[in-house]
């Protein structure tokens, strides 16, 4: 039986999944979940302190990789709370309030990293196409206003999908399909008409993680354009390599999500719940892990400031 809506947060609560098979095996599925989110904080407070506390790294490309690494810790602790829960306690309830701030916070700091990677295409772009120009196009204060607008675009965007869900009706007891809660997720367990909050829901992906991705395309193609013009070879290749790093973040990124949609789109439903619930991991856990790593490989500056974190003594 439905709630009424008067007292629906408030009254009932969603019950998160756990791993398929995996119920009682707490144990064991709470140290590769607790190793992801220690890894995640330790790569992205490295990165920001390095940033931080190297005054030759202030430039905008490092600062932009200081977002980023904000992002992904922003990303990594809302999705911690309900994950601990599941995997470290065996804590399954989520009450209805909990759950909707966590999915406000959840889809508000994915799209903050997928604007702050496009960010990061449009400062490789500049400094490819024009290297002369780049240090007046972005100045400390015109990256400063590109951080704000990342930030209050996502929050502004995704602000009313909690209000909306408020109005809705939910059985007392529903069953989710993650183990954190996601908009997507919750809306189908919904008994109300849905209509309002999926078209909102709809043009909030389409104008941000859509938006960003073409943005992010359409940058590459002008960098290739103006790399294939470049006479010599290993001048192609030096500009080239600035970008190697930015490209495997936006792969984490976009990669799990992409092949999700077209599962849940062209998908068979014989296809059993790990893949989904894999894929769902991995784009919201690999990436705030992955990332530090890749920039600390392929990154000159950072991975002689990390090595020189390691041992001091021997640099």
């Amino acid at each position: 039986m439905a709630i009424s809506k008067s007292s629906n947060a408030s009254s009932f609560f969603f019950i998160l999944m756990d791993l398929p098979g995996l119920e009682n095996a707490h144990c064991w599925t709470a140290i590769p979940v607790c190793s992801i989110y220690v890894l995640s904080a330790l790569g992205n407070i490295t990165i920001m302190y390095i940033v931080k506390s190297v005054p030759n790294l202030h430039t905008p490309m490092y600062l932009f990789l200081s977002m980023l690494s904000l992002a992904d810790m922003g990303l990594s602790a809302s999705t911690l709370p309900s994950m601990v829960a599941v995997f470290l306690l065996g804590q399954r309830k989520i009450g209805a309030a909990t759950c909707f701030t966590q999915l406000f916070f959840i889809h508000t700091f994915s799209v903050i990293e997928s604007a702050v990677l496009l960010a990061m295409a449009f400062d490789r772009c500049v400094a490819i196409r024009e290297p002369l120009r780049y240090a007046t196009i972005l100045t400390t204060k015109h990256i400063g206003a590109i951080g704000l607008t990342v930030v209050t675009r996502s929050a502004v965007l995704h602000f009313p999908l909690p209000v909306l869900l408020g109005r809705l009706q939910f059985q007392p007891v529903s069953a989710l399909s993650h183990s954190y809660c996601v908009h997507p997720d919750v809306l189908r367990l919904s008994r109300s008409n849905t209509l309002v909050n999926s078209s909102l829901g709809l043009f909030v992906l389409l104008s941000t993680l859509g938006m960003d991705a073409v943005l992010i395309l359409l940058s590459y193609v002008l960098i290739l354009k103006t790399v294939l013009n470049i006479a010599s070879n290993a001048e192609r290749l030096k500009a080239f390599n600035t970008c190697i790093s930015h490209i495997c973040a936006v792969l984490l990124f976009y990669t799990p999500l992409v092949s999700l949609s077209m599962i849940h789109r062209f998908g068979t439903k014989k296809l059993p719940a790990q893949v989904y619930m894999l894929l769902s991991y991995m784009h919201f856990l690999m990436p705030p892990m992955l990332n530090p790593i890749v920039y600390s490989i392929k990154t000159k500056e950072i991975r002689v400031r990390v090595l020189k974190l390691l041992h001091p003594k021997k640099f």
